[in-house]
């Protein structure tokens, strides 16, 4: 049974962040913290951070900014003012932890950096995010999720090309940027571990470069031994069109070669819609066998080999027979098929018809909000779940400005001299 010191509003009740991020990364991280309990404040310009302007449907308000600000409270200051920055040194004795993310020569000039804090602080938290870390040629260039993307070859990984042959980058969501924003929220929580363990504080770094290599694992791992034994001719093709200089496109193609899964690990249309199966297991691809009807073996044939020419032939037939028997039956009539079989599989969804999705539903994954100004909302809720520690009440994003006058009172600011500030366009 829990004692009476137990947390119930989310194991980081009583926690404070001030966010000084924009854009996605680091307002997602802090937001993740706000879901484990803490009180966050999220510091804007008064003229409102960019990802407010993203597609606003009113002014200030976007549904790209709502979703990644949930939870937080809103005190609009100008950083770059020194009547800015005292407000914020004046509250950094009430802060566990500070997130940023900047480019690296920014904070020192705001004068939220790292040592200027925490000489206030002593024991603060200081989760500092860049694009491409605080080292190396490339430390204090400024970079998003498609740049990302790109340096760190996620989107060569990809392999898609337009019709002029550009390069495609991840379009279904920035998954750097989101990644990140969740080793931010990881990396305050231990900072946080090891401080209660031994009362020091410290700068955690986190950077786009390094999750997005994270997110990669064995594709950019060097093992020379296995690197060897799996060397394809596609991939050393790939190197040698580089070097001759051919146009991207070209390389991407050579570099292509078919995914281990097979007809047994991707998507097939079906006659109502499409349906996605993961079978990665030998066990697994037996069940898959028998429910698409086919005796391909994939894998488990003793002639395996993926970059045999007659290989290829013969598993491009079993697929198109494969592909055409889905089109025969539903969505729903194939789910069943597979449920029976024991074979892993799912409707391919749109993302507008998950808000009503039964299954995400059950799971109290989306929750329903009411906007301080844009009204009822449903939003992505906490993607986490505590049997003791319990979790705060879900809030909506709030509007720009709305906790200022009331930070500022905490922090012992008369009305006049907040009514001067106001006027001087110090806050706003």
């Amino acid at each position: 049974m829990a004692d009476s010191k137990t947390p119930r509003n989310g194991p980081f009740d009583g926690i404070r962040v001030l966010d000084l991020t924009q854009i996605i990364a680091g307002p997602f991280g802090c937001m993740m913290l706000a879901d484990l309990g803490a009180e966050v404040i999220k510091v804007e310009p008064p003229g409102g951070e960019p990802w407010r302007q993203v597609a606003p449907f009113m002014p200030g308000e976007s549904k790209s900014f709502q979703s990644l600000n949930r939870g937080k409270r809103s005190l609009a200051i100008r950083l770059d003012d020194p009547r800015g920055q005292a407000i914020v040194h004046r509250l950094i004795p009430t802060i566990d932890v500070v997130v940023t993310n900047f480019r690296p020569d920014v904070p020192a000039r705001l004068r939220v950096d790292y040592e200027t804090l925490s000489a206030i602080r002593p024991d603060l938290i200081y989760v500092d995010n860049t694009a491409f870390g605080r080292e190396g040629p490339w430390a204090d260039l400024p970079g998003y999720d498609i740049v990302a993307q790109a340096v760190t070859g996620l989107m060569a990984g990809e392999g898609k090309v337009n019709d002029r042959g550009h390069p495609l980058y991840i379009v279904s969501s920035p998954v750097a940027d989101y990644s990140t924003g969740l080793a931010i929220a990881w990396a305050a929580s231990a900072a946080l571990f090891h401080r209660e363990r031994t009362g020091e504080g410290q700068r955690v770094e986190s950077s786009l470069l390094a999750t997005a290599l994270a997110l990669q694992g064995g594709v950019v791992m060097e093992n020379p031994k296995a690197d060897d034994a799996f060397r394809t001719p596609a991939r050393e093709r790939r190197r040698a069109l580089q070097q001759e200089g051919a146009p991207y496109a070209e390389q991407a193609r050579a570099r292509s070669a078919p995914g281990r899964g097979g007809m047994f690990y991707r998507a097939y249309r079906t006659r109502d819609g499409a349906i996605a199966i993961g079978a990665l297991s030998p066990p697994l691809r037996e069940k898959a066998r028998r429910a698409l009807e086919s005796d391909f073996l994939g894998q488990e044939d003793p002639d395996y080999d993926p970059h045999d020419p007659e290989f290829l032939a013969k598993a491009r037939r079993a697929a198109r027979e494969v592909e055409e028997r889905m089109q025969t039956r539903t969505t729903a009539e194939w789910l069943q098929v597979l449920g029976r079989e024991g074979v892993p599989a799912g409707p391919v969804q749109f993302p507008e018809e998950m808000s009503e999705d039964p299954q995400v539903r059950a799971n109290g994954l989306m929750v329903d909000l009411v906007h301080d100004v844009s009204g009822p909302q449903t939003t992505v809720g906490p993607i986490l779940k505590f049997s003791t520690a319990g979790a705060p009440e879900p809030r909506s994003s709030p509007p720009l400005g709305r906790d200022t006058d009331t930070c500022l009172r905490e922090l012992g600011y008369p009305a006049d001299e907040i009514d001067d500030l106001r006027a001087a366009g110090i806050v706003g």
